[in-house]
């Protein structure tokens, strides 16, 4: 019963998460996508006024018509509408998540003995340090670089991100460092919208209440990390929903697979954003796709090699004691109160019919056992990947 409860509380959880994640993204992509299509006022009195920009759309049977002033309006209006909770409410139910997922289960979810035998209060604690270190070191160096060099903020972000990649590889199971990166880059967005987008915001209506001229520095900082996030977005997004293909975590050089995913990622979200701008760049998209598919083959996970055959008795005990605890009908692994992804290994049947996901998550990636709780051997790994290269015989 305990266990039923744990996947409702992780369910429901991970269901506020990406509603709350849907809500932010959409604005940031919306507002991103709006300044990149605004064009100069048609009007002069529009200028006159203070307007920047335009734009004319047509949605959900009616029409709109936008306009941005250059710093601030004449007279404050009322009411304001602001967009912040969506980004507050991703960033607390994600943490939540991960508190529930990886704090909760860190020797399961975040620990590989293998690549380092932490304690689970090592783990949780050097993954909050994580957090709050990632932002300060991305907020200073915004803040230590201005406003006129995000090329160079991009490439030391790039540099931090693979240094940070490649350390927690050696510290923690690839799943948890993938998850991890992800993690830290959401929580840069939101202390992006926290401490400097939103007081930005408040700085030109504090303004506006004096009845003074807003000083335009404020806003040019809030649009730079508004910018920035847009960016975050992609990357963060596949780190979210990396967790089910473990033929990225799972590799022997996973901190390069996920720095690469993520510039891809990145590369293609900057497609957009000129495309926005009036600029169709078409090689982006190409160059992502054959990045892609060179990443595909490049971690391609090499068949088992060919070797004495074991007895199906031995392949069928091999998964009895090492994963059937978890992949059965009725569990008995008191974590899991049904089958992960619905995976049964507890009948000869079954064993046969998921021989290729075995090869690919307990041979191939060693991805299963999670954090190899049950505790197989490579000499079974190997076992179990001669039998896949006989083609599985019962």
């Amino acid at each position: 019963m305990e266990a039923y409860a744990f996947d409702w509380l992780n369910l429901l959880v991970r269901w506020v998460h990406l509603i709350t994640g849907i809500a932010w993204i959409g604005a940031s992509f919306y507002f991103v996508w709006l300044d990149n299509s605004l064009q100069a006022p048609q009007v002069a009195r529009d200028t006159e006024q203070g307007i920047g920009g335009e734009l004319w759309a047509v949605h959900g049977g009616g029409f709109y018509h936008v306009q941005k002033y250059r710093v601030a309006p004449v007279e404050l209006p009322s009411p304001l509408h602001w967009f912040k909770w969506e980004a507050y409410a991703t960033w607390l139910s994600g943490f939540a998540l991960f508190v529930v997922m990886y704090y909760a289960n860190a020797r399961a979810y975040m620990i590989d003995p293998a690549v380092a035998d932490l304690a689970p209060w090592q783990a949780v604690t050097s993954s909050l340090a994580l957090l709050g270190g990632g932002w300060v070191f991305y907020d200073q160096l915004c803040k230590r670089l201005g406003l006129e060099r995000d090329a160079v903020i991009a490439a030391a972000m790039v540099g931090f991100v693979t240094l940070v990649a490649w350390g927690l590889s050696h510290a923690f199971s690839g799943r948890a460092m993938f998850i991890q990166v992800g993690a830290m880059l959401g929580t840069m967005m939101v202390g992006n919208v926290a401490h400097v987008i939103i007081p930005a915001q408040r700085e030109l209506v504090r303004a506006k209440e004096r009845n003074e001229t807003p000083d335009p520095v404020h806003g040019r900082r809030g649009k730079q990390r508004s910018v920035h996030n847009n960016y975050f977005t992609l990357p963060v997004l596949f780190v979210m929903i990396s967790g089910h293909y473990p033929m990225t975590w799972g590799h022997s050089h996973a901190w390069l697979v996920l720095v690469a995913i993520l510039l891809v990622a990145a590369f293609v979200r900057h497609f957009f954003n000129l495309r926005h701008r009036g600029r169709t760049v078409w090689a982006i998209p190409v160059l992502g796709m054959l990045a892609t598919v060179a990443i595909a083959i490049a971690i391609a996970p090499v068949r088992p090699a060919a070797g004495e055959v074991p007895s199906f008795a031995r392949v069928q005990s091999i998964v009895a004691v090492r994963c059937a605890s978890c992949h059965a009908e009725r569990p008995s692994h008191a974590g899991f109160s049904v089958a992960p992804k619905g995976v049964m290994l507890d009948t000869p049947e079954r064993i046969v019919a998921a021989a290729a996901k075995i090869g690919e998550q307990s041979v191939a990636t060693k991805a299963m056992p999670i954090g190899n709780l049950s505790g197989m051997t490579d000499a079974e790994r190997v076992a179990l990947g001669a039998w896949i290269a006989a083609g599985a015989p019962r």
